[in-house]
């Protein structure tokens, strides 16, 4: 068990003074006491606080209402997930036999809250500045794909949206084939719009990351599909010359139904 946990501590960027608090923080309340979720607790409080002041450094010309919800959609279950493959936690779950046999290794509420919990061990382990660059690093890779303009929502929320305005039906994710042990899965997930010919394929660690990458090559499709109506939309026609302004020169007179000509310049010749 000491290599395994060796290892995510050298992807996780840090090694407990306290090994106890990492068993603690891998632990299920299905396996036994003492469970992570007193960890849980404190470690999301201190994701809170940290991402604040991530956000915060990263996002100067952001206000108040945006860094919330900025924050919001990137500490929650989705953006734990996704941290949660890039360490393997799956790996070292510590979960009770029936978790095992019902798929808990994969289930995005135990791995979101092991991170969670991971955090409040690194926080009581060594200190809020500690977490705090642990956090920073696991995030990285997030906070630097992030959009301000949307605000961190993902690309299944941007792509719901995108076809509400749209007044579209939602899209249809399907798995349509697994790979891999059951610890280590791949999924390959459709993602198709019916209405606009949209149907692509993606793959992930999970059936939920996997849905977020096709939704994202889904929304990049639709998004085009929209650019390109808008290039070819037929243009408006040019005003007829009977609709046009008559020149000072031609209007300094007009011709009667019989061709004859009146006013002016009628006058002039």
């Amino acid at each position: 068990m000491s290599a395994p946990l060796e290892t995510l501590e050298q992807v996780m960027g840090y090694a407990f003074v306290d090994p106890v608090l990492l068993r603690q923080a891998l632990t299920h309340r299905s396996y036994g006491q003492p469970h992570n979720e007193r960890l849980e607790f404190l470690g999301d409080s201190v994701l809170n606080c940290a991402m604040a002041s991530l956000l915060f450094e990263r996002f100067g010309k952001l206000d108040e209402g945006d860094l919330s919800r900025l924050r919001s959609n990137l500490v929650k279950q989705q953006a734990l997930v996704d941290i949660a493959h890039r360490l393997s936690l799956s790996r070292h779950l510590l979960l009770g036999e029936g978790e095992l046999r019902s798929g808990g290794m994969r289930r995005p509420s135990i791995l979101g809250d092991t991170v969670e919990a991971l955090i409040g061990a690194i926080f009581i382990d060594a200190g809020f500045d500690r977490a705090l660059a642990v956090i920073r690093a696991l995030y990285d890779p997030i906070l630097k794909s992030v959009d301000p303009r949307t605000l961190g929502k993902d690309a299944k929320t941007l792509l719901q949206e995108h076809l509400q305005g749209k007044k579209l039906p939602l899209p249809v994710y399907a798995v349509v084939a697994t790979h891999g042990a059951a610890h280590n899965q791949t999924f390959e997930v459709e993602c198709s719009v019916p209405k606009l010919g949209i149907q692509v394929l993606s793959s992930g660690g999970s059936r939920r990351s996997a849905e977020q990458a096709a939704a994202r090559l889904a929304l990049d499709a639709a998004e085009a599909a929209a650019v390109s109506a808008r290039r070819t939309r037929v243009p408006r026609p040019a005003s007829s010359s009977a609709d046009a302004p008559l020149s000072p020169s031609v209007g300094a007179g007009t011709a009667s139904e019989g061709g004859e000509q009146t006013g002016p310049a009628a006058e002039a010749a």
